[in-house]
């Protein structure tokens, strides 16, 4: 006999449901006031944060994708969109010809330099004044819980 999927109760759905109109809200205005004020997507944003973040200003291109949570063929295009504005550079691996260094360029740097405060300043805006300091902090330990039990689980 087919057993029915087992569904989600009403306050599972309405938490699911909230977070991902949250994300959906908070992301998609954070991205249209990046793009306004900085003239960047939020994808330049992400590679460039991580990038200037990293020893050197240099991440393995393979080692990007996966912490951005990326297909390969999704940051390859992203990368050669950014190489072609002058904002990444791409460098060969001495220790692996197949593989490849994202690298962040001057250009990039004063990119990331200019956008970040704004971006930081919508973040507050749209986000951090929202809650009490307390409320940011559970809200803080809430999201590092579901990451760490989301890493456990296979794909």
């Amino acid at each position: 006999m087919y057993e029915t999927p087992r569904g989600l109760d009403p306050d599972e759905q309405a938490a699911w449901d909230s977070f991902i109109r949250m994300q959906e809200i908070l992301i998609g205005r954070l991205t249209r006031l990046v793009r306004a004020d900085s003239g960047i997507s939020a994808s330049d944003y992400i590679v460039l944060a991580k990038l200037t973040e990293a020893p050197d200003g240099q991440m393995r291109f393979l080692e990007l994708a996966k912490l951005v949570e990326w297909e390969k063929s999704r940051m390859s295009h992203q990368v050669t969109r950014m190489v072609k504005r002058g904002l990444v550079a791409k460098e060969e691996c001495p220790e692996d010809a197949r593989g490849a260094f994202i690298v962040a360029t001057p250009a990039g740097y004063e990119t990331i330099q200019d956008a970040a405060p704004v971006h930081a300043e919508h973040v507050r805006r749209l986000f951090i004044e929202a809650l009490t300091p307390n409320q940011l902090n559970t809200f803080a330990r809430l999201s590092q819980r579901v990451l760490e039990h989301a890493e456990k689980q296979p794909d």
